[in-house]
Parts: C-alpha cells; structure tokens; sequence
C-alpha cells in the first residue's frame, strides 16, 4: 500500500492534466520484481521481470488489453545437474576439467486482461485506483548454458532434458494507480501482481532421474511492477485544469 500512495502522491504534484475521462490506446512497458509461491518455490527463488502491454481505456474507464512478460533469474533451488558433477560438486567438461556452466530460471507469459479505473482520490478523471483480471498462458524452465560447449550431456537438444518446461493456464490480478496527465512524459502506473498457472511438465522423461514429471503444478509468482505509458492521443486535448 506504501508503494500505491507515492504514486498518488506524485501524481497530485502534475502541472497539467486532461480535464475529462478519454478513450485512449496505451501503450506500455513494464519492470517488477517477484517471488514464487507454491510448488514453483521449490523449484526457483525471486526472479526480475520486464514485458510490454497493449490495452484500450473507454471513457467509463474500463480496460481492455494484452500483455507479454518475461521472468528472468540466477535463483534456482533445483540441482537438474546433479548426477553430473563430480565429488567435489563440479560439472566437468569432454577434458575432464571444470565446465563453465551456469543454470539460471526463465519464464514467459501472454494474457488478456480487463480492468477498471476507480475515479477516487485523484482530481484527474483518467487517473485513479487500478483494477484488472486476466487469463492467459504461463511457462518456467530451468536455462542451461554450456559458456564452452564442451558437456557432451547438455549439447544441442540434450539440454531439453534437464530442463524442467512446465506450462499451463494462468490467472492473473493486479491492484495499483495509474496515473495519465496531458504531459506525454508523465503516464505510468505501478502496484501488485499475482499470477497463478495450472502447469505441467512436457517433457517426456527428466534425463537426471530417468523418470517422466507427470506432476499437476500450482505456480505462482506475486510482486510489485512500475510501467511507463504511452497514451495514443488522437489529438491534444483542448482544456486543461490545474493543480
């Protein structure tokens, strides 16, 4: 909630805003931060996000959009390699030598989504609390990349293996502000999300086990993102208040 009142409170301090509720395409790009909850915390920790938003705000400042995010960290909790590395908990190379390897998480989503603006505390009619649900795809894996390409074990298609793909269904809300002035610059939103994501492993059979995943996941991931937005005006209003 602290993070939802600096964004009112910078949003009382605009110069110059739109003095009636529009219709608008936006265009927006977002960053967050997150950490997962239910089955996908064994398997990762918080990660970083970015992604982009295509959505049409009605004058009864309604939403309607398409969003795509990206998930992306080197928290990974699971040890897909372990039958790999030796005694001393090293991956070795085709030489024999200490592979330069990394295994780091990454995630993809698209959903459409449906929101609302509540006209409350801000003086601005396009501006206010933030609502919205959405429904769409989400998949996590575990990346691996051999720096050297010298593990015949993850080379080319071998690495699909150890890889973990899980995806499914998602559900998705946000509560936050958005706040849109006459003042192009000046648009962005901010608050918290949620997804949860109905998974499956589709994998055939993990090759560090040697067995199939035919587990039904919950995954979820809850946190906080900031976008900057671009209202696609078809003019400039002609009537401004202010503050």
């Amino acid at each position: 909630m602290r993070f939802i009142v600096v964004l009112l409170f910078l949003s009382l301090f605009a110069k110059a805003q739109i003095d009636s509720a529009l219709s608008v395409p936006l265009v927006s790009i977002h960053v967050g931060g997150q950490l997962p909850f239910a089955d996908l915390a064994s398997r990762f920790g918080p990660n970083l996000n970015i992604g982009l938003s295509f959505s049409y705000k009605t004058k009864k400042n309604w939403l309607y959009g398409m969003e795509s995010n990206y998930m992306f960290s080197r928290n990974v909790k699971e040890d897909v390699l372990k039958q790999l590395k030796n005694s001393e908990g090293y991956v070795v190379d085709n030489e024999g030598y200490p592979a330069d390897v990394r295994v780091t998480e990454r995630g993809w989503g698209l959903h459409a989504y449906v929101g609302k603006i509540l006209h409350l505390a801000s003086a601005n009619p396009n501006s206010g609390l933030m609502l919205d649900l959405g429904a769409g795809y989400f998949q996590s894996r575990i990346n691996i990349y051999d720096a050297q390409q010298k593990i015949a074990a993850v080379k080319g298609n071998l690495r699909y293996g150890y890889d973990r793909l899980s995806l499914g269904f998602s559900c998705t809300q946000f509560i936050g502000y958005m706040f849109l002035s006459d003042n192009k610059m000046l648009n962005f939103y901010g608050g918290i999300e949620c997804y949860e994501s109905f998974t499956k492993n589709i994998r055939k059979v993990n090759y560090d086990t040697g067995m199939p995943d035919n587990t039904r996941r919950l995954d979820i991931v809850s946190g906080i993102r900031l976008g900057w937005i671009l209202p696609l005006y078809k003019r400039k209003p002609n009537e401004f208040y202010y503050n």
